[in-house]
């Protein structure tokens, strides 16, 4: 089942409240369920349906290669785009829950390149590569993770989404990955509307 977000979301809950009394079970479950629901949309598309390139409005990514800040995102880049995030978050939580502190830099971040992924079976692939690394990520928690050592962030993103501990790092991939849920949506209508002419 899908985590709720929404008293995050509204400024009600910092994440680290939000994680508090969740067991890595209960991580795994909503990394499952994250997943699951990405592969529905995925999985009754084609291999141009994957790579169609949205109409978005509202596109700006001022990180992006010169060129590419205001294009839609595929269903690909997408699939690429929240694996990467959510990997990273992954990463740190495990880290921490073993006692480690960990700065904000260096990020421990690798996106695949989003034009690299040509096939719905690339993106497949990529979405089951990721959960298996991040379930991987939850198995490197001790038995009794440290839940007081925190990653470094900003002032602002400390007062935004409180402190990051392990399992709060952990819920900020999945975080970021679900909110993504409705922007794969809407490419995945856009593409199929494309592709029957409407």
């Amino acid at each position: 089942m899908l985590l709720d977000f929404t008293p995050v979301n509204e400024g009600k809950k910092n994440l680290h409240a939000f994680s508090e009394g969740m067991s890595v079970d209960d991580l795994k479950a909503a990394t499952n369920a994250s997943i699951d629901a990405i592969l529905e949309i995925v999985k009754p598309l084609n291999d141009a349906q994957v790579l169609f390139l949205p109409n978005d409005p509202e596109a700006d990514d001022p990180y992006a290669k010169p060129g590419e800040e205001k294009i839609g995102w595929s269903v690909a880049h997408l699939v690429v785009h929240v694996t990467a995030s959510s990997e990273e978050a992954a990463t740190y939580s495990s880290i921490l829950a073993r006692g480690i502190p960990y700065p904000s830099e260096p990020r421990l971040r690798y996106e695949t390149e989003w034009k690299h992924v040509t096939s719905k079976a690339q993106c497949i692939q990529r979405l089951e590569e990721s959960r298996r690394m991040r379930l991987a990520y939850l198995d490197a928690w001790p038995d009794k993770p440290n839940l007081h050592v925190q990653r470094g962030v900003s002032e602002r993103f400390l007062e935004k989404f409180g402190p990051m501990n392990a399992p709060a790092a952990f819920l900020f991939g999945l975080k970021h990955e679900q909110g993504h849920h409705e922007q794969f949506r809407e490419a995945a209508r856009q593409a199929r509307e494309a592709s029957a002419g409407v």
